[in-house]
């Protein structure tokens, strides 16, 4: 396993991190595996020398959370791990329960520590933006949260550029602890983020960790096979359409399986491996509810795409150009 340092920061992560999201409660999705079954992926994954693991306080509500903290416990060190998660999304009924103000940022942070059974979050994000609450609130909030020894580094998720570029000169504007990274949606599908996001942090020194790098599973099979699985079936008519209803999907489904077919490899791992390469990616986050996903990610990392192949993978989507200078 490879480790570098998470944007301009000194901390180190694994090359990949293992997403939580898909352990916790099949009340909240139906593919979800339970603490039991969950089990024996984190503890490969930690023997595989991943370091980095995601989740949310919306996960599961909480149940992601709790699993996180205790399958860490029973298989890693906690000096050796940096644990990622997330606040904003609702958590209950009435006011206050989402969102980003002060309240509802503390109030859920305290709650996070408690779940995970830590003393500290190493990386702390605001899963969305939040444009009900003053920005200036929310970032004193998450500065005093680190000042306070609750976390360690914040990091934020899928906003517009502008956004992040605000939030970014606030902080610098008030001295306070600045966004370190970004989780962005980023994959051979949708790569809007190469338009002003991915420039941006490489600007500004913030590392990347792109979230369903391989497309909910829309790039590990042909579309003849999708509904292959449990989540397939799912998210084939709720999250997964509405990401990936776009004309040039299938075309570059097929192009990454045929990539897949010619150099003997799964289409996963010639899926992950075009992310691991992009300028400015620091980890991709990988989700695993069968063996076979982390044996893919991990070939993943050895696997050399040649320019021509990025080219074949590239060409059904081939992005926009950045958008015009302000005059």
């Amino acid at each position: 396993m490879d480790y570098v340092t998470l944007g301009a920061t000194g901390l180190q992560v694994s090359r990949l991190c293992l997403g939580m999201m898909s352990y916790g409660s099949s009340s909240w999705r139906p593919w979800i595996l339970d603490e039991e079954a969950a089990a024996p992926h984190v503890r490969a994954a930690v023997e595989a020398g991943i370091t980095f693991f995601d989740t949310a306080n919306v996960y599961s509500l909480g149940v992601s959370e709790a699993i996180t903290g205790r399958l860490l416990t029973r298989f890693a060190e906690r000096d050796q791990v940096v644990i990622a998660t997330k606040v904003h999304g609702r958590m209950g009924e009435g006011p206050n329960r989402s969102g980003l103000s002060r309240k509802h940022v503390f109030d859920q942070c305290t709650a996070s520590l408690r779940r995970l059974g830590t003393d500290y979050i190493d990386l702390y994000q605001i899963h969305r933006f939040d444009p009900g609450t003053p920005i200036e609130e929310t970032l004193e909030a998450l500065h005093d949260l680190v000042k306070a020894g609750y976390v360690r580094y914040l990091g934020a998720s899928t906003m517009a550029a502008w956004q992040f570029m605000k939030m970014l000169g606030v902080s610098e504007r008030h001295g306070w602890a600045r966004f370190v990274s970004m989780q962005d949606h980023y994959n051979l599908v949708d790569r809007e983020t190469e338009r002003e996001m991915m420039p941006l942090c490489r600007a500004e020194g913030i590392g990347v960790i792109p979230w369903s790098p391989l497309a909910r599973g829309y790039l590990t099979r042909r579309p003849a096979e999708r509904a292959a699985t449990t989540r397939g079936v799912h998210e084939g008519e709720t999250q997964g359409k509405a990401l990936y209803d776009v004309p040039w999907r299938d075309a570059v489904v097929e192009a990454v399986c045929d990539v897949a077919d010619e150099r003997g490899v799964t289409p996963a791992q010639v899926a992950l491996a075009w992310v691991l390469s992009r300028p400015g990616v620091t980890a991709p986050i990988i989700g695993a509810t069968n063996t076979r996903h982390l044996s893919d990610a991990l070939a993943a990392l050895e696997l050399e795409l040649t320019p021509a192949e990025v080219a074949r993978l590239e060409t059904p989507n081939a992005g926009r150009p950045p958008g015009p200078s302000a005059p």
